[in-house]
């Protein structure tokens, strides 16, 4: 993979278990602030958005079935060691709001989030 690929839940998704109520992903939408705040980050990595229901098949095809949680930020080959949390294959991953923002500081120079 040439370059860092971020995956995204599309905001006002349905939810059968919760009739007539439209959502959106908290972690998701942190991660959109984020690319929203720093307008040239999205020129630096692929951005996917995709929607919420399950199997998420653009997920299972980069990083397997057991990993379809999001968002999640696949790391471009070029990655420094220590970043990832997970790996399919030779695919190194980062999954959960925290992990994805430190990558995303030490990747692709954007501001650390304050303590």
């Amino acid at each position: 993979m040439e370059r860092d690929k971020l995956i995204v839940i599309k905001p006002g998704f349905a939810d059968p278990a919760y009739p007539g109520n439209r959502f959106y992903c908290w972690h998701c939408a942190l991660i959109e602030g984020i690319l929203a705040s720093f307008p040239d980050l999205a020129t630096k990595i692929d951005v996917l958005r995709i929607d919420w229901p399950r199997p998420r098949q653009e997920v299972i095809e980069l990083i397997g079935v057991e990993h379809q949680s999001l968002p999640v930020l696949i790391l471009a080959d070029d990655a420094e060691d220590g970043l990832s949390t997970g790996r399919y294959g030779e695919r190194r991953f980062v999954e959960g709001k925290d992990a994805i923002l430190e990558a995303l500081s030490r990747r692709h120079n954007i501001p650390f989030p304050h303590p």
